[in-house]
């Protein structure tokens, strides 16, 4: 097994020693299956659960794998409306166990991998989906100045800054050539609306397998994964889910497509989209086309970075990374539908 599978178990456990207040072993460790950017670890002690989240070793794309930016994000959340697990203690010295690390709280709830939460009742889908809603206008709504994030990402337009970086690291990813996915990176500034102003916290990677919720309860306990999180355009989140929905139903897909949603309980998308701009107090989006082209080009760009770690070794799971290598070109071509549409 690689390094991302394992963890030297005696080195955290003496760190966590030193380091963590009132940690107290013997230490066991279980690997969750997703999480395929940043391993992520279930770590069990006699008293309580914690969760470790790591770079992966090895040679990374530059500014990816951000786990400090984890770890600042959720800490910085800690006191508003957006449900984050309580950060304990971050580590910047590879020397430990190879690669920096944070360990959090383990937030005992229930995580749906798919929207369609299977053998659930349409009125927890429907009251599910609503939280997923409203802790996104939450999030959106989030005072970054007196959070004390206003610095956590650069200032300028949000989605030129967004598609260069993307358009750079799927280059230096780049396998082989996707005509529809370059296609898409020379369209998509031609079809960038004027920036409004809008400038607050974004998630990056905003969907609901990235979520905790209560298991009595819809209640949301805790949004996961923020290493794609920046000072951003809220668009970005909003038309990420979206582009989620308009994907395959499965394991791989994860979406909604082709699903009778009503007879779900499940809203449309035109829905979800009202329901949030009632909620942050907008008319409504123009040109939601592009944020939606945008989101399928990230993640295409994104997924293409997992395939090229899987062929070069150093993906969390390096099978489920192949199998999403093959994504890239459908998330391209719907990007490209979503610019005409």
């Amino acid at each position: 097994m690689s390094d991302t599978q394992n963890l030297d178990m005696d080195a955290v456990d003496a760190y966590l020693a030193r380091h963590l207040e009132g940690y107290q072993g013997p230490l066991e460790a279980k690997k969750f299956d997703n999480g395929q950017s940043n391993p992520t670890f279930l770590l069990k002690t006699p008293t309580r659960n914690y969760v470790l989240r790591r770079k992966p070793p090895g040679t990374l794309l530059k500014s990816a794998h951000a786990v400090d930016r984890e770890f600042r994000v959720q800490s910085a959340l800690a006191q508003t409306n957006v449900p984050v697990g309580k950060v304990y203690l971050l580590c910047e010295d590879d020397a430990v166990i190879g690669s920096a690390f944070y360990v959090m709280e383990h937030l005992d709830g229930r995580n749906f991998n798919e929207p369609t939460m299977e053998g659930e009742s349409n009125e927890t889908r429907a009251a599910v989906i609503d939280e997923m809603n409203r802790v996104l206008a939450e999030l959106h709504m989030v005072d970054i100045d007196a959070v004390g994030l206003s610095d956590y990402g650069p200032p300028g337009n949000y989605f030129e800054r967004q598609i260069g970086r993307w358009t750079k690291q799927y280059r230096a990813s780049e396998t082989a050539a996707i005509p529809a996915m370059d296609a898409l990176i020379e369209a998509l500034p031609d079809a960038m609306p004027e920036d409004d102003g809008q400038r607050t916290l974004v998630h990056g990677d905003y969907r609901i397998d990235n979520m905790i919720f209560a298991k009595d309860s819809p209640r949301c306990l805790g949004v996961l994964d923020w290493e794609l999180s920046t000072i951003g355009h809220p668009y970005a989140d909003l038309a990420a889910v979206i582009m989620q929905w308009q994907m395959p139903p499965g394991k791989e897909g994860r979406g909604l497509a082709d699903i009778d949603r009503a007879a779900l309980g499940l809203p449309s998308d035109e829905e979800f989209i009202a329901r949030y701009c009632e909620r942050r107090g907008l008319p409504g989006i123009d040109r939601f086309g592009f944020y939606l082209a945008f989101t399928f080009f990230r993640m295409a760009a994104i997924i293409q970075g997992v395939y090229k770690r899987a062929l070069d070794g150093n993906a969390s799971n390096p099978e489920r990374a192949k199998r999403l290598g093959q994504f890239v070109d459908v998330f391209a071509e719907n990007g490209l539908k979503a610019l005409k549409g």
